[in-house]
């Protein structure tokens, strides 16, 4: 394609995954603009957890050093007990020699400052909240609250769990009878969370931050529904989290649950203090000694939704991240499944003809979904095993006795479930991949086979011309 008959996408949503795409598709040569409705982007959230799935397509980018110069790696995730001792380890440890990389913990600010600076700025718009939006046949329109509109070929709702992307699309599929009934409903809530993260601390005072590896621990609190997890991380802050995971009835309840409103996350800082923190040192930690370390305006209390949507495409619209799937966190599979979609998303539209008409991008996206839905529901599975840990639940305790008494051939073989899928960018040199566990397959690469005929198909017509 030429300038001139490239796809201008408009990605509605600068979160994770809203960015790694834009990153993409500037390296692709496609044009696109990302519209984020903050006025600000603060620095909140927790750490999160990239593996060996993501690495190939930070190599392939360029970023991976810098990525690794700010993350810190980790080999185990450790659940703890009021007693402050190890119950028993996850381990990861072999990741690098199956996969080819290892895992690293990195503080959300940190891998979102290192995305967002792969955009030029001039193509990432703040204070940008959508109001509506439409397609036709020729292209889409967005409107924004501010008066203003834009004009693309392709939307992107990169717009999270209660993206305005997805409403108005489904609103619309709704009308016309083509909205499945489960999209329909509403998000479902599992749990809520309190999250902060500290200020860099002096291993002296948290004796684990000390440590080469990242200490991932999460700590059950005995005759409670609360656990509590701590990161640590690169530049020796410590990501924390206390959770509750939420019975049928309260989980009903979602938005218009009685906790929320002013002085919530404030409630929660002071019922949670005295839980019990494993920091590697003699000295008894507990949740309010983080708390205080933490700034309190990035202290934020969030309800957690789970579902993945069967609807993630129509026309020129398509959903990634959270506007399609909302993973649970305790697996750290949220961010990676967004990161996965922007790859493949990215080498689709890639691949996609001169002046593409709308069939062909509808027919394009399908493909996109046709990869991705099953390895969607996947990491909602996978997370849903690792929440049940923290539920205290008959499951939980069967998920306990399992790990605690894995042998290592089966250990290699969950690790290879979650992580033999390794997406490659299709446009950019492979790169190299050292791990003893082949890839699984990727279909978007086979847009490098269909960039291929349509090149030689266009060859032989100008020879005979």
């Amino acid at each position: 394609m030429t300038d001139s008959t490239k796809p201008t996408v408009l990605i509605v949503g600068g979160g994770i995954g809203g960015v790694a795409l834009g990153m993409l598709l500037h390296k692709a040569g496609v044009p696109f603009e990302i519209y984020e409705r903050a006025t600000t982007v603060k620095p909140l959230g927790t750490a999160m957890n990239f593996n060996a799935t993501t690495a190939v397509m930070m190599k392939q980018c360029g970023v991976y050093d810098e990525f690794m110069a700010v993350a810190k790696p980790f080999s185990a995730v450790q659940v703890g007990n009021t007693h402050r001792t190890i119950d028993y380890k996850i381990d990861f440890s072999e990741q690098e020699e199956l996969f080819g990389a290892k895992g690293f913990i990195i503080s959300r600010p940190d891998i979102y400052d290192l995305l967002v600076r792969q955009v030029p700025k001039e193509h990432f718009h703040l204070g940008k909240k959508v109001i509506s939006s439409e397609q036709t046949n020729e292209g889409v329109i967005l409107r924004f609250s501010d008066g203003t509109t834009a004009e693309g070929h392709i939307l992107v709702g990169a717009d999270g769990a209660y993206s305005s992307i997805r409403q108005h699309m489904y609103d619309q599929l709704k009308k016309e009878g083509r909205l499945p009934a489960t999209d329909g409903e509403p998000l479902p809530f599992s749990s809520l969370c309190l999250v902060g993260q500290t200020k860099s601390l002096d291993p002296s005072v948290f004796p684990s931050l000390a440590l080469d590896e990242s200490q991932v621990m999460t700590v059950l609190i005995k005759d409670t529904p609360y656990a509590c997890s701590i990161f640590t991380t690169k530049k020796n802050t410590v990501a924390w989290a206390v959770g509750e995971i939420l019975d049928e009835n309260r989980s009903k309840e979602g938005e218009k649950n009685e906790e929320w409103g002013p002085g919530a996350a404030e409630a929660m800082c002071q019922l949670s203090r005295d839980f019990p923190v494993i920091s590697g040192g003699e000295k008894p930690l507990t949740m309010g000694d983080l708390i205080d370390w933490t700034d309190k305006d990035y202290i934020t209390k969030v309800m957690l939704e789970e579902k993945v949507f069967e609807t993630w495409y129509d026309g020129r619209i398509v959903l990634l991240g959270d506007a399609c799937h909302k993973i649970n966190p305790a697996g750290g599979a949220g961010a990676t499944n967004a990161v996965h979609d922007a790859v493949t998303i990215a080498n689709w539209i890639h691949a996609l003809p001169p002046n593409p008409t709308k069939q062909e991008i509808e027919s394009y996206f399908e493909e996109y979904k046709k990869e991705r839905l099953p390895k969607a529901k996947e990491a909602y599975d996978s997370s849903r095993m690792f929440k049940s840990i923290s539920s205290k639940s008959y499951l939980g305790w069967i998920a306990a006795v399992c790990f605690k008494h894995m042998p290592s051939w089966m250990n290699r073989t969950l690790l290879s479930s979650m992580m033999a899928y390794r997406p490659t960018v299709s446009f950019l040199p492979d790169a190299e991949d050292k791990g003893t566990v082949k890839p699984a397959h990727q279909h978007s690469l086979e847009t490098r086979r269909i960039l291929k005929e349509r090149q030689e198909a266009a060859t032989t017509a100008a020879v005979k011309a």
